[in-house]
């Protein structure tokens, strides 16, 4: 998200490659990673870490593959420890991290939650973002649609909602748009790459 020149790793620069496919792409695609203190990889989910940064995308299959392949020894030109159990940390930080931004939403008064008072919001156009829990009722989703121009994000569960939101569960949530509710699509977006696209299918977009 930085801006100015690309001479920095922890640039500014929007673009970076990703080790794994090859693929050169916007860094809100991608997940960083850095080498920890006793070489082993670390997430960097929030981009802010110290040390060169190693670029994959925001694909459980390509974490996985670079992992396997020892990509992360390779591209760092020294050895680095690589857990097979990457891709699920990477999916823990980022569930987590837009648990945290929707909660910031909600305390700024920027998102509801509840079959309701969304519905109220999409009613009045006050939603911009709609927002389901995966393993919420299929039949109670299907009588809400994604705002008009707007985005649907279905691959959080209803405990994760609940977590947002202050609540046991949560299966309907809404966002206005402003403050953070551009960070919580981007970053919902890599999360549905590394958790395999669970619960955004199929779901009306009118």
């Amino acid at each position: 998200m930085g801006r100015g020149g690309a001479t920095k790793d922890r640039g500014d620069g929007p673009d970076r490659k990703c080790i794994a496919t090859g693929a050169v792409q916007p860094k809100d695609g991608l997940i960083r990673f850095v080498a920890g203190p006793e070489g082993e990889v670390v997430p960097d989910i929030l981009g802010r870490l110290p040390g060169r940064g190693l670029y994959v995308s925001a694909d459980r299959e390509a974490i996985a593959t670079a992992v396997k392949k020892g990509l992360f020894s390779r591209s760092a030109k020294r050895a680095l420890k690589a857990d097979e159990t990457l891709p699920d940390e990477v999916e823990r930080q980022l569930a987590r991290r837009v648990v945290e931004l929707i909660s910031l939403q909600r305390k700024a008064g920027k998102a509801v939650a509840g079959y309701e008072k969304v519905k109220s919001w999409l009613q009045m156009e006050e939603a911009q973002v709609l927002i389901q829990a995966s393993d919420g009722s299929g039949r109670g989703k299907s009588k809400l649609s994604t705002p008009h121009f707007g985005t649907f994000i279905g691959w959080l569960t209803a405990d994760e909602l609940g977590l947002a939101f202050g609540r046991q569960t949560v299966i309907h949530g809404a966002l206005a748009s402003g403050g953070l509710t551009q960070r919580v699509v981007e970053e919902a977006r890599r999360l549905r790459g590394v958790r395999g696209n669970e619960g955004g299918k199929g779901h009306p977009e009118g």
